[in-house]
């Protein structure tokens, strides 16, 4: 179910770059749409998981999770993160390929969280963590310069988005480990997707967003739409089905799939090739990611 969320998931940045390629939809009003198609089905999920919880607190005499201000404050910041991440690697997939993105986005950020948790969460990253870091900036570095070979020429912009979206991705991660609340599962999604639907509306009507969605046509209204339901709704109930039963070291591994998930859809759907640099760069870079998300999920609390 996890290896499925994956693959799901990379369909986004595939999807993603036929919308941009043919039409005038802009990458930041592409992030809001996915977030404004999914979160009624988010909004059903979380009702739907209140009434469980309102059963099982009775059942066991116990009082049922509320929304307080304490733990509602947590949540906002997640969906701000979340709006910065959707805008920043759909603009990165818009710049550069959906291959190189998504590499760099997804890969950077665990090697990230298990450097960044030294200081920010008094987690002390070993040798083998370091190392990681250090195979992690390698395999970035033979990523560009695949993409100079294959593009003819530096795509400073893309790259720089995507690794500013690793950044915020490892932020949202940090701050979701050291900020629990305890609130369910898809009360989290969706107070995170609705915040992040929030931030964003105002920079859509800001940089004439709704003018591109207006150019849309319907089979292009329907790839949208594809976004909001197939990886956005699916993506995440398989991912979490398979959380109930899987330790969260296998499946920080597994979720690594997506990147290379992407690199092969990209392949064959959009002509993007690594050669043979990229994709050395690219096993690299999954290295990295294997050892640093082990680390990551040993260090983490409460994980098996």
């Amino acid at each position: 179910m996890i290896a499925l969320a994956a693959l799901l998931w990379a369909t986004t940045g595939i999807v993603a770059k036929f919308l941009f390629t043919g039409s005038d939809l802009q990458a930041i009003s592409l992030g809001f749409l996915r977030l404004a198609v999914a979160l009624p089905f988010f909004f059903m999920l979380m009702l739907r998981e209140q009434t469980a919880e309102a059963r099982s607190a009775r059942a066991q005499s116990r009082a049922p999770w509320r929304l307080s201000r304490k733990a509602l404050i947590p949540l906002l910041a997640l969906g701000v993160f979340q709006a910065f991440y959707q805008g920043s690697y759909l603009l990165a997939v818009d710049l550069t390929g959906a291959g190189i993105a998504t590499l760099i986005a997804l890969c950077l950020a665990p090697v990230l969280v298990a450097i960044m948790a030294a200081p920010l969460l008094g987690e002390k990253p070993g040798i083998v963590t370091i190392l990681a870091l250090i195979a992690a900036i390698a395999g970035t570095a033979m990523l560009v310069i695949s993409d100079m070979e294959s593009a003819g020429e530096l795509r400073l912009a893309g790259i720089l988005i995507a690794v500013f979206a690793a950044f915020v991705y490892a932020g949202f991660t940090l701050t979701s480990r050291h900020s629990s609340t305890g609130a369910p599962v898809f009360t989290t999604a969706f107070i995170c997707f609705l915040t992040a639907a929030i931030v964003l509306l105002p920079v859509v009507w800001a940089i004439g967003g709704f003018e591109g969605m207006a150019s849309l046509n319907v089979w292009q209204w329907l790839m949208v739409i594809f976004i909001g339901v197939v990886p956005t709704c699916i993506g995440y109930l398989s991912f979490f089905a398979g959380m109930r039963t899987t330790p969260a070291t296998l499946s920080s591994i597994i979720v690594t799939l997506e990147p290379l998930f992407v690199a092969l859809l990209a392949w064959v759907f959009l002509g993007e090739v690594l050669g043979v640099v990229g994709m050395t760069g690219a096993a690299i870079l999954t290295a990295a990611v294997v050892v640093a998300s082990r680390s990551s999920a040993r260090q983490a609390p409460g994980t098996a």
